[in-house]
Parts: C-alpha cells; structure tokens; sequence
C-alpha cells in the first residue's frame, strides 16, 4: 500500500492493513500527534485528515488508505513556519492538559480549509466532536478566530 503522508509518498507494508491508522502512524512512522483516546472514534484525540476531511484513525482501516492523502499535526507546518491555526493555539494559550490538542488542531484546520468563512455557528459544531476535558473552549473559539483571520489575510 502506499500513501501520500504529510505530502511524502510512503509505502505500508501489507501487514498492516487490517490494523487501523493510528496504530501505523504511530507506531510505524513514529508520529506523536494523532493520540489514542477512546478507541471508538468518540473523543476526537486520534484525528487527522484524509483527502481534505477529518478523520478518526482509531476506527480508520488501514487499507482505507491506500492511495489517499494523509494529514496528520506534524504535517501542518511549512517547515520551521507554523501553520496560522498552531501558531494561534500558541497565541491564544490553549493548551492545558493537551491530550485532545491534535483533535482540536486538525479538526480546526480541516474546517477552515474547506470553509474559511465558516460561521460561529458552524465551528462550534465541528468543534463540539472533539472532547476536552479541561474546559479551554474560549480560548479554542478565540484560536480559531484568529487563524480564520490569518488564514483569510485579515490579521
């Protein structure tokens, strides 16, 4: 199999194709960002995009993959320039625990990638997939504000 990941085209061995993508990100690519949480594509934590949609790759066979393009955190930034939706987590203090911040991350950018003009409204519901425990919802929804309006060139 082979995929297109973070924008390098790498091959999955056959073996791993039952498995579901998070293991194989993880533990054959070594990425950190997409995190098992629930195990059941609930909580948000394992989230990254595939062919421009967020996705749960807890419950994300493998062998769904092949031949698709898969974001994950790490591929979100341009070398050492971060991505305008991670440069405003930094800027708007999000993190606290920092277990749900891939979901958050990735959810938010897949969102205003396929739709920068996004209302509030429609962002509270995508964003509302992602479970955090630790209550930093206003400061997510100013994050995303601010990378809406990065991205947009408003900022």
């Amino acid at each position: 199999m082979r995929i297109t990941l973070n924008r390098q085209s790498v091959e999955i061995p056959d073996e791993h194709s039952d498995e579901p993508l998070l293991f194989v990100l993880r533990d054959h690519f070594g990425l950190n960002g997409p995190r098992f949480g629930c195990g059941v594509g609930s909580c948000g934590a394992c989230t990254v995009v595939i062919d421009g949609e967020s996705q749960r790759s807890c419950v994300y066979p493998t062998a769904a993959a092949d031949g698709r393009q898969v974001l994950t955190l790490e591929g979100l930034a341009d070398g050492d320039r971060l991505h305008p939706v991670q440069q405003a987590w930094i800027d708007e203090s999000v993190p606290q625990c920092g277990y749900c911040q891939n979901g958050q991350i990735i959810t938010a950018f897949a969102l205003l990638t396929a739709r920068p003009d996004a209302k509030v409204a429609e962002v509270e519901a995508a964003m509302d997939s992602v479970l955090c425990r630790c209550g930093t919802h206003s400061r997510i929804r100013k994050a995303i504000a601010r990378a809406q309006a990065a991205m947009s060139g408003d900022a």
